[in-house]
């Protein structure tokens, strides 16, 4: 539920704690230990602008296999692999 906690601190910056790990049960609360009424819509709505991150890593060669890369095809070889994963996930 990180992706949830995730959407409402970047939507409501004024979350302090956030605590439950379902819509249903999420409250969160100011500096102050106030309710925050949780716009649901928009949290609903946000994607994570890091998310080409998260997806590159998880398609990237392990660093042996990138460096067995750099071996048997040179540089320009492993920046065609890496660029293939870099294209498919390009920054938004």
């Amino acid at each position: 539920m990180a992706d949830l906690h995730k959407a409402i601190r970047a939507i409501h910056n004024n979350a302090v704690t956030i605590n439950g790990d379902t819509k249903e049960s999420i409250v969160a609360l100011d500096s102050s230990g106030n309710n925050i009424t949780i716009n649901w819509t928009n949290v609903e709505a946000w994607t994570d602008p890091n998310e080409y991150q998260y997806k590159r890593a998880a398609e990237y060669p392990s660093i042996v296999d990138q460096l067995d890369d750099i071996y048997h095809n040179g540089i320009d070889g492993w920046k065609t692999t890496i660029k293939a994963v870099k294209d498919k996930h390009s920054k938004p």
